[in-house]
């Protein structure tokens, strides 16, 4: 399992890595659009949908993002659509995690297959447009979700149980714990203000998404970097959720070792639209 993992991470970073800081977005667009598609594909499956449906989930997801893309909304400032998208994850988040799995099955199919669908477009659109954007901007965003895994990890490993006496959502994730998400947060908060002294010290010339939370002050840095953390785990769960809903524990098995597309980028599904917002509003 180990030597999947390995394998697969270094093929992913080999794709990756040259699409992100080529001279143009166009490589790394296009990278982006065949992912989101199978993650529309997973999105079928994880739904019930048989035969050709997960394709037809797949190309639903490819021929909106291609349709944004010719229409030139890579390019366009859309700060009603992250609006609409962070208000959908905070409020759609909080009911989909009250209602728990067996909530899950009681929205009508329709309704989840294209909420997936929407939600794999915006994220899309949001990462392209913060490639965009610039390099550091677009790694900042990226960053936050790695630090704030990696720090709930192993906070939760640490400190478990030992100051609360109930895990985050036990019927959801069971392995999740309060102080696991305090660890990430913390992570997250450290990160923000490091990156953010480093730009300034470094004049950076594209600044990043914590830098412009910081121009308007490191009160307006510390909620987002805290409110941006809370939010990568809403994406964990709510993924969490629907693949328990569904019996399966992973998205697919695309990604030897890792499960999915799905599984990788759950925490980023909310995060890059609302990383978007907050730089709009931070900026207005």
């Amino acid at each position: 399992m180990l030597k999947q993992r390995v394998i697969t991470a270094l093929v992913l970073l080999a794709i990756l890595l040259p699409a992100l800081f080529y001279s143009n977005t166009i490589p790394l667009t296009v990278v982006l659009l065949v992912l989101v598609a199978a993650g529309a594909w997973e999105w079928g499956r994880l739904n019930g949908l048989g035969g050709v449906g997960p394709f037809v989930t797949g190309a639903a997801c490819l021929a909106a993002c291609g349709a944004s893309w010719w229409m030139g909304w890579t390019q366009s400032p859309l700060p009603y659509l992250w609006a609409i998208a962070g208000a959908c994850w905070v409020l759609g988040g909080a009911f989909l995690l009250r209602g728990g799995v067996d909530g899950w099955p009681k929205i009508p199919a329709a309704l989840r297959i294209a909420g997936g669908v929407l939600a794999l477009w915006v994220t899309w659109l949001a990462v392209v447009q913060a490639r965009n954007i610039g390099i550091n901007y677009l790694l900042s965003i990226l960053t936050l979700v790695w630090v704030a895994d990696i720090f709930a990890y192993f906070s939760g490993r640490a400190f478990g149980l030992k100051f609360t006496r109930n895990k985050l959502a036990p019927a959801i994730s069971p392995g999740k714990s309060w102080e696991g998400v305090w660890g990430g947060m913390a992570g997250v908060i450290v990160l923000a203000i490091v990156w953010a002294v480093v730009d300034a010290a470094s004049q950076a010339p594209v600044a990043s998404f914590y830098s412009r939370l910081a121009a308007r002050g490191y009160w307006l840095l510390l909620l987002g970097a805290v409110f941006m953390a809370a939010m990568s785990v809403v994406g964990d769960l709510v993924e969490s959720l629907v693949k328990r809903s569904a019996g399966m524990k992973d998205s697919s098995n695309l990604l030897p070792g890792h499960g999915g597309v799905l599984d990788r980028i759950d925490a980023l599904l909310p995060t890059l639209p609302l990383a978007m917002m907050l730089t709009h509003f931070a900026s207005a």
